[in-house]
């Protein structure tokens, strides 16, 4: 029974261990409240121009008076700065080419200001127009008009001519925050263009499963996220209900706050063809239609809001995804960040790493450490007891395994089926030798069921903190948020587990200890791609161990004389 026991309890730990990777990658894809229909299909009803019933005869034509011309002459940029942030926009459409965002997670990872537009060979651009099919709109050619303000802060763009008629109008807040105004003059419908994607990830990182990229929305008072990975069919999302909607990945945001005129929003998949000079986006074909190639390649959403009429008014965040930083804005843009299942532990640990970061070592390594430390003391109570009930556990096992041996042969009948009240007198017998020993067999699985969660939960934190985004340690690691480049942290980790398994006490089953003994192999690998936030982590909770377990040797057989 003991060594089941110790068993268990293995197992249970391994079960967390690898529930990490089912739960640590974003949820699943939640179901949608309505597919759009693909990329050159008739388009909604919704969506057809407003007009007179086709069967109602013409009213007579009335004259009316030209509009008047309103075009630029050249193609500008104009520039937007404010809230520390910087904003570049062309007059050609009055699109977005650039949003420098100079946040510490931002230059942390990139040394300066981080772009968090996506670059591409050609237009459209964020904040560029659709037509109701989804395709550019005319518009995005035309050359608007330009008049700054605000100190620099704001915009106004004009234009009226072949291409139709509209203004827009950008200004970036005290907050950091880009206020947007469109107003599109005529009966087609039409819609404001975010994305596809956000910044310009690296190779390694469009590879690696631990960095996120999906559309995320807030309606009626859940969290939706929708997959990048795995994405593949249009969804709409109708603005009533609708609190925001952004594209996303692990540590950035765009987020798009309606504040009037919007009708739905639009998420639809593509693909990306990166290039030197800039990315290429197809429409996602149906799912039937993809060649190889297009399996194998990279998946966006891009984010298209349609009005109700002729006018949208939005705000839009540009930026990390701090918890705290966004917690403080009134739109609950905090709970992009994922902090899974036991979200309700992992934030107080969030606010507990910060306090350490800004008041006791303003490093974030140095600061896992402590907090480990913190985490290890604060659960002594439990650990003791699961250590101190597997001590007496292996004193037991010897005359354990005699009542084992003494109905080993009577456990099943000639038959060999099962003797259950054989079966049931060696049960008792057993759990009178530790009623006898004062034991509870299962005195040391319980304490480490209990601290599990929050094990997890910290867990989670690390990998979802944007703080951690480019955070040093020390020598090497430059950055808490990728793994080790040199494999230095997990081999270690891998050296301690294996110390600790050789301290722990000895299973009694033969093929129990082995799986033990090649426990330390099977986690050394499995971090080997882990963040360096965790695996730092796992290492300092293994060397606390380790000394915890030293003491208790030392301490037990002076306690048994």
């Amino acid at each position: 029974m003991d060594n089941r026991r110790l068993f268990l309890a293995f197992l249970l730990s391994m079960i967390v261990i690898f529930g990490w990777y089912t739960l640590f990658p974003p949820k699943k894809p939640a179901p949608v409240p309505e597919a759009a229909r693909q990329e050159g299909a008739a388009p909604p009803a919704t969506a057809a121009p407003r007009s007179a019933t086709p069967s109602a005869p013409a009213p007579p034509s009335t004259p009316t008076a030209p509009r008047e011309a309103v075009e630029a002459a050249r193609e500008e940029r104009v520039v937007l700065e404010g809230g520390g942030q910087r904003a570049v926009f062309t007059n050609r459409g009055a699109q977005l080419l650039s949003f420098e965002v100079r946040d510490k997670v931002a230059e942390a990872e990139a040394g300066h200001a981080l772009d968090l537009v996506r670059a591409r060979k050609e237009g459209p651009w964020p904040y560029g127009l659709t037509t109701a099919r989804f395709e550019p709109h005319p518009l995005n050619r035309a050359l608007f008009v330009f008049e700054k303000g605000a100190g620099g802060r704001a915009v106004v763009f004009r234009y009226s001519g072949p291409a139709g008629e509209a203004r827009k109008t950008f200004r970036l807040n005290e907050q950091g925050l880009l206020e947007v105004d469109v107003q599109v003059s005529g009966p087609e419908r039409w819609g404001l263009r975010i994305g596809p994607g956000i910044r310009n990830p690296t190779e390694e990182e469009l590879k690696s499963r631990y960095e996120r990229r999906a559309g995320v929305y807030l309606a009626g008072g859940d969290v939706k996220m929708l997959d990048a990975l795995k994405a593949q069919e249009t969804v709409e999302v109708p603005g009533r209900g609708l609190s925001w909607a952004a594209v996303e990945d692990t540590y950035f945001l765009s987020a798009q706050i309606p504040r009037e005129g919007l009708d739905r929003a639009v998420f639809r998949p593509v693909l990306v063809q990166p290039a030197a000079d800039g990315a290429s986006f197809v429409p996602m074909p149906a799912k039937d239609d993809l060649t190889d190639e297009q399996k194998k390649m990279t998946r966006e959403y891009e984010l298209v809001l349609q009005p109700e009429g002729d006018r949208l008014s939005l705000v839009s965040y540009w930026g990390s995804k701090q918890y705290e930083r966004l917690a403080k804005l009134p739109y609950h843009l905090e709970r992009t960040v994922d902090f899974g299942t036991f979200g309700v532990l992992a934030r107080p640990l969030l606010v507990a790493l910060h306090w350490i970061h800004d008041h006791v070592v303003a490093n974030y390594g140095w600061a896992i450490i402590l907090l480990t430390i913190v985490i290890k003391i604060l659960l002594l109570p439990l650990t003791h007891k699961s250590m101190m009930s597997m001590r007496k556990m292996q004193e037991l096992n010897p005359k354990v395994q005699r009542i084992r041996d003494k109905y080993r042969t009577k456990l099943r009948d000639k038959q060999g089926r099962p003797n259950l009240e054989v079966q049931q007198q060696m049960n008792q017998e057993m759990m009178g030798l530790y009623k006898e020993h004062g034991v509870n067999p299962a005195g040391g699985c319980l304490p480490m069921l209990l601290q599990m969660p929050i094990l997890f939960a910290f867990y989670r934190l690390l990998s979802a903190a944007a703080e951690l985004r480019g955070a040093p340690w020390m020598l090497w690691i430059r950055d808490l948020a990728i793994h080790d480049p040199y494999y230095v942290l997990p081999i270690v980790m891998g050296a301690t587990q294996f110390l600790q398994v050789r301290m722990a006490p000895p299973a009694g089953d033969p093929m129990q200890r082995r799986i033990f003994q090649m426990m330390p192999i099977f986690m050394t690998f499995l971090f080997l791609g882990v963040p360096s936030g965790l695996v730092l982590y796992w290492l300092t909770n293994n060397v606390l161990t380790i000394v915890q377990q030293g003491v208790y040797n030392r301490l037990w057989p002076k306690e048994q004389k």
